[in-house]
């Protein structure tokens, strides 16, 4: 088993998913005792939030990129960010690494395409929806992204900051991005991808009458994947 280094705490809600659902994917797999070997760098949302408002993504890359070469230096053989605004700054980060890091575009665009929408709606932040950082890499695999008009995108964003990453799950904001979700569908989308970590925490499959590509769980089973791929074979020595 590969030893996974996270880098999460943005917001910790969505970290102890990534931890709950990595560890519960190797125990179905191995059984037993058997759980994820992880190493965790948590965060003080409160200081990467200040960054993302005053639109300081080099600081915010140099700080992700540092702390992942120290997961790397400490064990990590993969690393996973576990949050989709911050993959704004994979690049800083993979430039910064020599082990695989494992992006969460890339991990929720294979089960889009395996499942077979090809138009699907993005919700998330304000930066993951207006930003090109996400949408294309999406793109890049095939797929056509739709994203709310104004004021949906508003009130997308808010509800992920002022309600779910302090832990507030609301009804009346269940049924706002239900509506939300339901326009983009008349718009033409065949699926819907939850592009934020929490947002898992307030819409679920059963919610709505697409297919649900719920980020979270779509990155730690690529984790879980990845940790325990069988290793390439070594060649032998001729003796």
């Amino acid at each position: 088993m590969k030893r996974i280094g996270l880098l999460g705490g943005m917001s910790w809600e969505s970290s102890i998913e990534y931890e709950r659902l990595i560890n519960e994917g190797v125990r179905a797999r191995l059984g037993g005792t058997h759980s994820a070997d992880l190493i965790i760098r948590s965060y003080d949302f409160a200081a990467i939030e200040a960054l993302q408002r005053a639109g300081d993504w080099a600081a915010a890359g140099a700080l992700l990129a540092a702390d992942a070469r120290h997961l790397q230096t400490a064990g990590a053989e993969l690393i996973v960010l576990c949050t989709n605004t911050m993959h704004v700054v994979a690049p800083a980060i993979e430039a910064a690494i020599t082990v695989p890091f494992l992006h969460l575009a890339d991990a929720t665009a294979a089960a889009v395409r395996a499942a077979g929408p090809t138009t699907v709606a993005l919700l998330g932040t304000r930066y993951t929806m207006e930003q090109e950082f996400y949408r294309a890499r999406l793109e890049r695999h095939g797929l056509r992204v739709l994203v709310p008009d104004e004021p949906d995108r508003t009130v997308v964003h808010d509800v992920i900051y002022d309600e779910l990453v302090r832990g507030v799950v609301r009804d009346l904001s269940r049924r706002a991005y239900l509506a939300v979700i339901q326009r983009l569908v008349d718009r033409g989308a065949e699926g819907v991808i939850a592009g934020c970590t929490e947002i898992e925490l307030l819409i679920g499959a059963d919610d709505v009458a697409v297919p649900y590509f719920p980020t979270t769980r779509l990155h730690a089973a690529a984790a879980v994947a990845a940790a325990l791929a069988a290793p390439d074979d070594e060649p032998h020595e001729t003796r």
